[in-house]
């Protein structure tokens, strides 16, 4: 089967949509945002086909599009529709398809169900972008914890932000899950910049064994 990833985050504008944009750029993959909460502003898939360098044929139609930017169940709630996650299917795609969540794993969809419950129904290995930062110890790990209580397959983390040796090294240590490397800021941030930024600072042997 083609290599499919879902790219999810330790919570929201940790830079998990640029990170996505890289992976698929470099992937020559396509891209699918499920639910997409605010249209006021560039969407995610604008961002990832500009900084990704997509053609828009690579660049999978939302399933949602919700007006309000808000978490998708209250954006649904007051744009009126109601989101069904049993209609969340990944879409078939040429070649492997990068799928990009809202937020983090336990943004809820509905009043009962979060984005986690979706990817434990997939089975798609997530990567976990987490920022450097202060405090992503704690977020991380619970991340990890809730990923592997719903026994869903972790590809690996993928950090972004300033160097920090010691917190990635205690994260990949006690969440016992791959460091795939980490993105770090770009000034200025264009496609160019973060294809470069990629291909030095991730391994891209673990994707490529994952494509073949």
């Amino acid at each position: 089967m083609t290599a499919r990833f879902v790219v999810t985050g330790t919570d929201t504008g940790i830079g998990k949509t640029v990170f996505a944009a890289g992976l698929a750029g470099v992937l020559a993959a396509s891209y699918w945002k499920p639910v997409q909460a605010g249209l006021d502003t560039e969407t995610d898939s604008e961002t990832v086909r500009r900084l990704g360098g997509l053609p828009g044929i690579r660049i999978l139609s939302e399933a949602y599009r919700l007006k309000t930017p808000a978490s998708p169940h209250l954006a649904a709630r007051i744009d009126g529709v109601t989101i069904d996650p049993a209609t969340l299917l990944p879409p078939a795609a040429d070649g492997p398809l990068v799928i990009e969540g809202a937020g983090g794993l336990l943004v809820p969809l509905s009043e009962t169900i979060v984005f986690a419950d979706v990817f434990a129904r997939w089975q798609i290995p997530v990567i976990l972008c987490a920022r450097t930062g202060l405090g992503t110890i704690n977020h991380t790990l619970l991340s990890l914890e809730a990923l592997h209580r719903r026994d869903i397959p972790v590809f690996g983390v993928a950090f972004i932000g300033d160097e920090q040796t010691e917190t990635q090294a205690i994260i990949a240590s006690m969440g016992g899950v791959p460091v795939l490397g980490r993105l770090p800021r770009l000034d200025p941030l264009t496609p160019q910049s973060l294809r470069q930024a990629f291909q030095s600072h991730f391994a891209m042997d673990r994707f490529q064994e994952a494509l073949s």
